[in-house]
């Protein structure tokens, strides 16, 4: 049995989750044996990307739970679901109007 995410054959775990995503996973996971250089780039590069699609880490998270609740539904049900958190309102700026002549 084969997966397909797209027209894209996933053929390991690691391959479907890379798809799904859309990056590869040692972008988020680092390689054994990386330097502190290569970790520094590798970083801001998922800062970037965070930056650019803030959204891919809710829908890692959805995938996540999916492929968790699919395989090993008893692992959700150890604990409790989490409320959404409430946002934080902040107040409209409110401009002073300065009337006056410029000097």
């Amino acid at each position: 049995m084969h997966t397909y995410v797209g027209p894209h054959r996933a053929e390991t775990t690691d391959d479907f989750l890379e798809l799904a995503i859309g990056t590869p996973l040692a972008l988020w996971l680092g390689e054994d044996g990386e330097s502190e250089e290569e970790r520094a780039a590798r970083l801001d590069a998922a800062a970037d990307i965070l930056a650019d699609d803030p959204a891919i880490v809710d829908r890692t998270t959805r995938l996540a739970v999916e492929s968790i609740g699919a395989t090993m539904p008893d692992l959700l049900r150890l604990a409790p679901p989490v409320a959404a958190p409430t946002p934080v309102r902040v107040p409209p700026v409110r401009r002073r109007v300065v009337k006056g002549v410029a000097a």
